[in-house]
């Protein structure tokens, strides 16, 4: 026992104790001998007081005799050193447990107990005991032996036992040390963090008609704690990310100065089939653009993802209250989705929210989060943290690149089909090539046009239907609605006119104008007035007709009986225009 110290021996606070026990004895010994001049006769009188006493030191040690004291005498010699009085136990090292297990036994029992599989122990030990017997071991541990020693292994090696049981990842959540970040000096807008949630909900795809469960891709303010952008990722679509960042500045109203987000690998493959890094998306040079900084954190780093506390709230308080729950894993689902619960099924609400219906829920649980105290600003809430940042007052054209792309599509008569909706512009008329569209889920009544090789044809708003009979069923703002179209319709024709004019005599061209206004006259149920003839050209003595109109007008005032007029009249074009 020399040298024995607390920095490299394991000492029970019992045995201490005991020890320092046994000195404040030795002392009162010591000095109880000074008074007497038989040093026999004293050692005996002190022996019978303090074995009748009622003093602490005897709760502890109890009844000694006089051989002990001179035994203990021996121990600490000339010293005051107590250590020499612990009792004669074998102490356990820091790395060193006081077991009766063998190096053998030992290295077949940990080898279970440390294996991947994460093995119990129980189930441990019983084949550590099995594989002893094999060996025709004669002695063979006791259970709490090795019990014993399992629990020493894990408070003392819980650094290994997380890594070969549970992993990396879980090494570095449950054991390695973390820094504190001081969020205090940070302002609302200068770091924006990233990531996705797997919905755990269904929604309406507009694409497919069908249930889905759509990806949420969201930027969180470092600051405030508030997703201040999103975007529902329905299918694999990398634009999604950039998109997301676009509502993000909208709401922001500011160009957020780095982004922080995972791994550029993981990232990628935690929501799209290949392993395409970050790095090659194309999103570095849409960042650089507006000159945010992207930083991404180290694999396996969870503490870094304060995003990941939010999406939980997110989960726990919003996603459970939504008929379409389906639980975030096999364990968790509710109970309409479980087997043979026939009557859950019955009572269950069989409601699908669309994306839009999503995105109203999303944004009033929303306003409801940012009402709640801000974490990292003491006294207020969230809103008002956001509501502190400095708006930079965006040009919304400059996060055009950030919009959300789709499938190249081609320009129809009523412009461009997306989504069940038609989209036009008068700059789409006359086009019938295939263009480029973005769009922002969060606004469809608009779309932008691009050529397929990028350039910027225009903004196309959503067609909206027209009353069937706006004159006589419909509203004042039905009737103005269909007078508009209509004027539409013939300036665009008047377009085409003039733009072809250099291809048609004269006199054709005022044929066509006044035939436009006269079309445009019948349907808007206006008394026909139809062009006046021109001059004739004829051809064995009969005119040459511009179109069946010009010849029925002709027939009616100079051969009425004509066979031709009564086939006329039963033909579609004459009950358009006279009925």
């Amino acid at each position: 026992m020399n040298d024995l110290t607390e920095t490299k021996i394991i000492i029970p606070e019992h045995a201490k104790k005991i020890a320092l026990a046994k000195m404040d004895l030795m002392k009162q010994w010591f000095e109880f001998r000074k008074k007497s001049n038989n040093k026999f006769k004293a050692d005996y009188e002190f022996v019978q007081l303090y074995n009748t006493s009622n003093s602490n030191i005897f709760s502890i040690l109890g009844k000694i005799s006089r051989g002990t004291l001179h035994r203990w005498k021996a121990k600490l010699g000339d010293s005051e050193d107590y250590t020499k009085l612990l009792p004669q136990y074998k102490y356990s090292s820091i790395n060193e447990f006081r077991t009766s297990l063998t190096d053998e036994e030992t290295k077949i029992f940990m080898g279970l107990l440390l294996h991947p599989n994460r093995i119990s122990i129980g189930k441990a030990i019983a084949l550590a005991k099995y594989n002893l017997t094999q060996k025709n071991q004669s002695f063979i541990p006791s259970d709490i032996t090795f019990r014993r020693y399992a629990k020493w292994f894990k408070d003392n090696n819980y650094d290994q036992w997380v890594l070969m049981r549970d992993g990396e990842k879980s090494l570095a959540d449950k054991v390695e040390p973390y820094i504190k970040r001081d969020t205090s000096l940070l302002e609302v807008g200068d770091i924006l963090v990233a990531d996705g949630h797997k919905l755990n909900f269904q929604v309406i795809n507009p694409f497919t008609g069908k249930p889905c469960r759509a990806t949420l891709v969201g930027f969180l303010d470092w600051k405030s704690t508030a997703l201040v952008g999103y975007e529902i990722m329905l299918e694999e679509n990398t634009q999604c990310i950039a998109s997301a960042l676009r509502n993000a500045i909208i709401n922001l109203d500011m160009i957020p100065k780095v982004i922080y987000q995972d791994n550029g690998r993981a990232f990628r493959a935690k929501y799209f089939t290949d392993d395409k890094g970050f790095n090659e998306l194309g999103f570095n040079g849409l960042y650089s653009k507006l000159g945010i900084q992207i930083v991404f954190a180290r694999p396996y780093n969870a503490r870094a993802k304060v995003i990941e506390r939010f999406f939980k709230e997110f989960q726990e308080g919003f996603e459970r209250l939504l008929p379409s729950f389906t639980g975030s894993s096999i364990t968790n689902k509710p109970a309409y989705l479980m087997r043979n619960e026939k009557f859950h099924k019955q009572i269950h609400n069989e409601y699908i929210p669309t994306v839009d219906e999503t995105i109203k829920m999303i944004d009033m649980w929303l306003s409801f989060k940012n009402s709640q105290p801000c974490s990292n600003a003491n006294g207020k809430t969230i809103q008002e943290v956001l509501d502190e940042r400095q708006r930079q007052n965006i040009d919304l054209n400059l996060l055009d690149d950030l919009m959300l792309a789709t499938e190249v599509k081609t320009i129809q008569r009523n412009g461009i089909r997306f989504l069940g909706c038609d989209y036009f512009n008068e700059r789409l008329y006359g086009f019938k090539s295939k263009v480029l569209i973005k769009y922002n889920m969060f606004d469809l009544t608009q779309i932008k046009v691009f050529t397929v090789k990028g350039e910027y044809l225009c903004t196309a708003e959503r067609v909206t239907e027209t009353h069937p009979m706006a004159k006589i069923l419909g509203t004042v703002e039905d009737l103005e609605d269909f007078k508009q179209k209509i004027e539409k319709q013939k300036a665009l024709k008047r377009r085409t006119i003039n733009s072809v004019k250099k291809y048609l005599p004269v006199d054709d061209v005022k044929f066509i104008e006044t035939q436009i206004n006269s079309e445009m006259e019948l349907l808007l149920g206006a008394e026909a007035k139809l062009p006046p003839l021109k001059e004739e050209r004829k051809i064995n003595g009969k005119p040459i007709f511009k179109n069946n109109l010009e010849k029925y007008e002709w027939f009616i005032k100079n051969e009425p009986q004509n066979e031709w007029i009564s086939e006329f009249k039963q033909s579609k074009e004459y009950k358009i225009y006279y009925e």
